[in-house]
């Protein structure tokens, strides 16, 4: 440490005496000032020991003016060369060093304001290599914490036993991390992490601390591994939606999709509850490298569609989606959280990603699981195909209202919606009875099904349902 003001005036080698009756702050020394100046404040930062022979200082007046503009500038004492200029401190000078409450000592003939220079310099030599060694010490506990497979828990428990408090990791606002312990009430200073992602991840150390600059290093390398770890999350996300999408397409099953699943991480032993995440499409760039809240480390997680899918080992599913949708909301997403139900097979998890994707339809920012519709149940069985059958009965419909704005598709979804009352369908779209009579002509002659023939109302009704399960 920097040496304090009692220790250089208990210096023997320095044979200084204390002339005043101010109390000897034990404040560390910052420097020595020499001046011979009357007003030397503008050159003073505060926290020295100004030395001076008093060669200027002639009268009473100036003495009282130099003591008043030393200790303005929050200097910790004078010190006066005595045996060239003055046999001994000036009384004045004395007094109002006194009035103020600022230490004055004598520095005698025989001590240069070198000797007393060169004890300080040293001093905060000292120091200065001390916080040096325990800062390059303080970067290899840190490195090695994260290096040696600790990671960022690792990291920040290093942190606190080193700075001697509490620290605290936020991404997305929500607590990842923290080690340490701190006082109650205790203030916090919060320093950002960049990481490049728009995660606002934030490091947070409880206040008081020791090694203030060791929190720079530790900011650098909590960096780093977040942006490892974001890419790692993009890399497996797309490796298990390619998985994830042959299953739900049907192209894997069986033996070869159990083994597949439990090389990523899925264990089809146990159920698996399938949340399903959607966003706006401005934000869907996010989901691949989105970290997850705490509580979410069993889960596997891909990319499918555009959706993050996260597969978790049962579970409470209201509370998973509830704690899900908040933090996706502080993270400043505007997403829904469609579930599924909780299966074990790799033919469960075709259902239960049908089961909340559909979900997501309802378009709730939590959306439970509900009975899948009979278009939602056959398009799970990819055997059946659905998708050309629905295209086969609806694109000469919407090439139709394309080429005239004709409005069919939208006729016939209220049609449908409304049990084939062409009534209601009129009052709904406010259109003539006869109007509406006319469209459904249309339809029947276009896609070869008749709306008002129950069999045909079937097969219409689900390639809608078909076609926006789709989209």
């Amino acid at each position: 440490m920097p040496i304090s003001l009692s220790d250089l005036l208990a210096a023997e080698d320095l044979a200084l005496a204390v002339r005043g009756t101010a109390a000897i702050d034990p404040a560390p020394v910052q420097w020595i000032a020499v001046t011979e100046l009357e007003d030397p404040a503008p050159f003073l930062s505060g926290g020295e020991v100004v030395l001076t022979t008093g060669m200027r200082q002639r009268t009473g007046a100036v003495q009282r003016r130099f003591v008043e503009s030393v200790h303005r500038a929050g200097a910790l004492a004078i010190g006066f060369g005595t045996g060239l200029s003055q046999d001994r401190v000036p009384g004045p000078l004395v007094e109002e060093a006194n009035r103020l409450g600022l230490p004055v000592f004598e520095v005698p003939y025989k001590t240069p304001f070198m000797a007393v220079g060169k004890l300080v310099a040293d001093a905060l030599s000292a120091d200065h290599v001390g916080q040096l060694h325990d800062l390059l010490s303080g970067h290899q506990v840190l490195a090695k914490a994260l290096l040696s497979g600790q990671g960022l828990g690792g990291l920040l428990r290093e942190l606190a036993q080193i700075l001697g408090t509490e620290v605290a990791l936020h991404q997305y606002g929500a607590l990842i991390y923290s080690a340490g312990e701190s006082t109650p009430g205790a203030i916090w200073h919060s320093k950002p992490i960049a990481t490049g992602m728009r995660d606002r991840c934030t490091l947070a150390v409880a206040e008081p601390f020791r090694q203030p600059d060791l929190i720079a290093y530790a900011q650098s390398l909590i960096s780093v591994e977040l942006n490892n770890q974001a890419r790692r999350r993009m890399r497996e996300r797309a490796v298990n939606g390619q998985l994830l999408a042959d299953i739900v397409a049907g192209k894997l099953s069986g033996q070869d999709a159990v083994h597949r699943l439990r090389s990523s991480g899925v264990s089809t032993d146990r159920r698996q509850l399938t949340l399903l995440v959607e966003t706006a499409p401005s934000q869907a760039r996010s989901l691949p490298s989105l970290p997850l809240p705490a509580g979410f480390d069993p889960a596997v997680t891909a990319i499918l569609e555009d959706r993050l899918v996260i597969l978790f080992p049962d579970g409470n599913p209201s509370e998973l989606a509830a704690a899900l949708s908040s933090y996706l909301r502080d993270a400043g997403l505007t997403a829904k959280v469609g579930l599924g139900g909780a299966y074990a097979d790799p033919a469960g998890l075709r259902w239960g990603y049908y089961e909340a994707k559909e979900g997501l339809l309802r378009g709730a920012a939590v959306n439970q699981p509900d009975r899948l519709s009979l278009a939602s149940l056959l398009m799970a069985s990819r055997d059946v195909p659905l998708a050309d059958l629905a295209a086969e009965a609806l694109e000469p419909l919407l090439a139709f209202d394309t080429a005239h704005d004709a409005e069919l598709v939208t006729t016939l979804e209220t049609y449908l919606a409304l049990n084939g009352s062409v009534a209601k369908v009129a009052h709904e779209l406010g259109l003539h009875r006869n109007t509406v009579r006319y469209r459904l002509s249309q339809i029947a002659d276009l896609s070869g099904y008749d709306p008002a023939v129950t069999g045909d109302r079937v097969h219409l009704y689900l390639a809608l349902n078909v076609r926006r399960l789709a989209g």
